[in-house]
């Protein structure tokens, strides 16, 4: 098995991060995830967090491909 290096580490990293960033974004533009927050029910921040996690998802294939 490869050792991946610290630059596929840091991608994938940052893809993971960005997609939990943008799932919670989804949440809480659609009304799931309530809260306080200026972004509850707000349609703009799910479009947002769908980006995010579709840029998360480039990141980590271009990531994983690079690898092999």
């Amino acid at each position: 098995m490869q050792e991946t290096p610290p630059s596929g580490r840091l991608g994938l990293s940052v893809a993971i991060l960005l997609a939990i960033a943008g799932t919670i974004f989804i949440g809480q533009g659609m009304g799931i995830i309530r809260g306080s927050s200026f972004m509850v029910d707000d349609q703009r921040w799910a479009l947002i967090g769908l980006v995010m996690d579709m840029a998360a998802t480039g990141i980590a294939w271009v990531t994983l491909r690079a690898r092999s």
